[in-house]
């Protein structure tokens, strides 16, 4: 029997599991995990608080200080989340007698004993990855199920026949059947207990290149990919958030919300995750594109090469030479002097940005044009103080060149030569300008162009990459005046500061001098708060990242790929899905897809085990997409349930819902096909339903979906399928 302080709080079915034989060793370990977690926990909450109020300091400082606040409050969070159900199992290896704990998070006793080893290193890979053909040196394995915070039920696994004989309770696998028969919920479930060796080995396969998850409904794509990026974080530094961090991009807002709660409970909550929508602007009020043909169109990588060209003939210096008047003498700009000036960005520049380096590259030439044609320098001052004469040009702009920049004629050439522009006024302009649109696609067909062209109207989901290319490449429009404002405001500081140290230093009479220490440059730009000035406020979704991980990939067009190429340079990614899922079709394999839209390295990696849906459902799920995809990855259920699949009329919807939720007090509803209002119950799209599972799928109407949408539908039901049709 347990004891009411035991963690063990199996049912009266499972009593011969609560033999002192089988859990005293671990009970008496869960006490000294106790302890431990609370003492850690007063030490993270300490040292949070030490942290938080030291200075935040500036440039690399900060970024530290700020990087450690995340870790810690990353840790204090996980450890707060949790309490002994930080363990997951214990493993024993046929060298040793004493257990290996495994958790969520590594913890260590106060005398240094390994309490719990992290899931993530290299010591926990056997707990997830022996099987009985390669046992990684282990005599046996034990996984918790937990529920509340109590252990519910456990499952041994002995893979040395002999050892162990009476310290292990051998029920075929309990633990990890009785989880895939649960009742689900509107958040994914906590499955890193269970997770299996194959899934194992490609959560911790490498980051380089592309490694592409492949696998049918219900074989735990989604979770892999999870624990993949929890494990990757942990295991690979090129990952961290200081050099980038990972993206997580999924189909829709329904599925973040339903895996939202997974990163954290892995130890990982510094993840950035969004929908393609998410990293445009205009994606939250893009509407669908009707017209198929111009959805074609957009889906290609032409598109949004033809706005990489659109901004290049933007960029034009001028051919004939104008004149200049100054105070000083005229000046000629001649055809090459632009030249020079476009020459002198960085080459990896926004267009935006390099806007401003040709600007002051430009002024620079024509200052030394008028320096050498009267052969002195307007600005020159005598000073026996270099530096403070030097402050003072930093502090008041040379009146040559400010009266070069206020030129208009100047100014109107340079508007012309490289407009200031923004990625809605651009794209606007390619697709309602048929002769632009020609120039810049020149492989498009009258017909095409027509199909493409637009006067005014609503964003469309197909216009988001041709934005996304075009805001990568030009930059914010705004950025360069929140720059001049905080230059501005910077110089009025430092003018002020200057005053202010100039009395300083009349009014020491002390023998020594000291406040004329206060000349020193260096010295006086200390005492600027650049905490005052304007900022331009990043974009956290613009990258780059050092890895993306993707799902429902199969659903990407060529030129969505695109955004995503552009937010990781390293081509680093995790790619999730099902060619057999995919809606508009799948041509060729994912390396040739992949290695098509510009992805060099391809591994892919398959998964076909069903743990989610039963064989009754998978019987009557399989001919649908076989019928339309013959060579389709039908993954085999690893569990029947023996509810057959019930078939009705579409009149008959209330009835069956009402009827099981009112005969289960738990678990979810899912109608896909209709309405249909009831706590529990979600009314979804096959489209929508995609990367979700339910206890009940409740199928109206199927023949008005494609064989793709009916399976994706079917297959989201984890213990029970109706098929209600006319």
């Amino acid at each position: 029997m347990t004891t009411p302080s035991s963690p063990f709080d199996l049912p009266p079915r499972l009593a011969a599991k609560t033999s002192p034989a089988l859990i005293d060793r671990d009970e008496r370990h869960f006490s000294r995990i106790a302890d431990g977690i609370a003492r850690v926990s007063t030490e993270v909450a300490d040292t949070l608080a030490a942290t938080l109020a030291t200075a935040g300091g500036s440039g690399q400082q900060a970024r530290e200080r700020d990087l450690e606040v995340h870790r810690l409050t990353s840790r204090a969070n996980a450890l707060r989340r949790y309490a002994l159900d930080l363990c997951l199992g214990r493993m024993v290896q046929t060298d040793a007698t004493d257990p290996v704990y495994i958790g969520r998070l590594g913890l260590t006793g106060a005398d240094g004993e390994r309490l719990l080893v992290d899931w993530r290193s290299p010591a926990a890979e056997p707990f997830f990855g022996a099987t009985h053909a390669n046992p990684m040196g282990l005599a046996s394995r034990r996984r918790y199920r937990w529920t509340r915070g109590r252990i519910t039920d456990y499952w041994d696994e002995v893979f040395t026949p002999g050892s162990l004989e009476g310290e292990a309770a051998l029920d075929d696998q309990s633990a990890f059947i009785a989880s895939l028969g649960s009742s689900r919920s509107t958040r994914m479930r906590d499955v890193l207990g269970t997770i299996q060796a194959d899934q194992d080995a490609i959560i911790r396969a490498g980051s380089q290149g592309a490694l592409v998850v492949d696998g049918g409904p219900g074989t735990g794509k989604t979770v892999v990919a999870l624990h993949r990026t929890a494990y990757l974080l942990y295991a690979d530094p090129r990952l961290s958030r200081s050099r980038g961090g990972v993206l997580l991009v999924g189909p829709n807002a329904g599925y973040l919300a339903y895996v939202d709660d997974v990163l954290p409970s892995l130890g990982e909550e510094g993840v950035q995750v969004a929908t393609l929508r998410d990293l445009v602007a205009e994606g939250g009020s893009a509407v669908a594109e009707v017209d198929a043909r111009v959805a074609g169109l957009k889906a290609s990588v032409g598109l949004v090469r033809a706005v990489e060209t659109a901004i290049g003939l933007s960029e034009t210096p001028p051919t004939r030479s104008s004149l200049i008047e100054t105070p000083w003498c005229d000046v000629v700009v001649e055809p090459d002097d632009w030249a020079e000036a476009f020459d002198a960005a960085d080459p990896g520049s926004t267009h935006n940005d390099a806007r401003d380096e040709i600007w002051q590259a430009l002024l620079t030439i024509l200052e030394d044009k008028v320096r050498i044609a009267t052969g002195d320098d307007p600005d020159e001052e005598e000073s026996d103080d270099f530096d403070a004469y030097a402050l003072r040009r930093d502090v008041q702009q040379p009146s040559l060149r400010r009266a070069l920049a206020a030129d208009a004629t100047l100014r109107s050439a340079f508007a012309r030569a490289w407009p200031l522009l923004d990625a809605p006024g651009l794209v606007a302009a390619l697709l309602s300008d048929e002769s632009l649109l020609r120039r810049c696609a020149p492989w498009l067909s009258d017909d095409d162009v027509s199909a493409l062209h637009r006067q005014t109207g609503e964003w469309t989901v197909s216009d988001l990459p041709l934005l996304d290319a075009a805001r990568q490449r030009l930059g914010d429009p705004h950025a360069s005046a929140i720059r001049e404002r905080r230059e501005a405001a910077a110089r009025v500081e430092r003018e002020r500061m200057n005053e202010v140290i100039d009395q300083l230093i009349e009014t020491d009479d002390s023998e020594l001098g000291i406040m004329k220490m206060l000349r020193g440059q260096d010295l006086r730009a200390t005492l600027v708060d650049e905490t005052a000035m304007p900022t331009v406020t990043p974009d956290q979704l613009a990258g780059p990242f050092s890895h993306i991980v993707v799902d429902e990939a199969q659903e990407l067009t060529d030129a969505e790929w695109q955004m995503l190429l552009a937010r990781c340079p390293s081509g680093s990614f995790t790619i999730v899905g099902d060619r057999a899922q995919a809606r508009n079709g799948f041509d060729g394999s994912w390396q040739q897809r992949l290695e098509r839209i510009g992805l060099e390295r391809v591994a892919v990696a398959s998964l076909s085990v069903n743990y989610r849906t039963p064989h009754e459902v998978m019987a009557e799920a399989e001919p649908v997409i076989r019928a339309a995809l013959p060579d389709a990855n039908v993954p085999v259920s690893v569990r029947s349930n023996g509810i057959p699949v019930r078939h009705g009329r579409p009149e008959q919807l209330p009835t069956i819902v009402d009827d099981w939720l009112d005969a289960h007090a738990d678990g979810t509803v899912c109608v896909i096909g209709a309405d249909f209002e009831r706590p529990r119950v979600s009314s979804l799209s096959p489209e929508l339903s995609k990367g979700l599972e339910f206890d009940l799928v409740v199928l109206v109407e199927p023949e008005r979906f494609s064989a793709v949408d009916r399976y994706v539908a079917m297959t989201r039901a984890t213990q029970q399928l109706v098929v209600l049709a006319s």
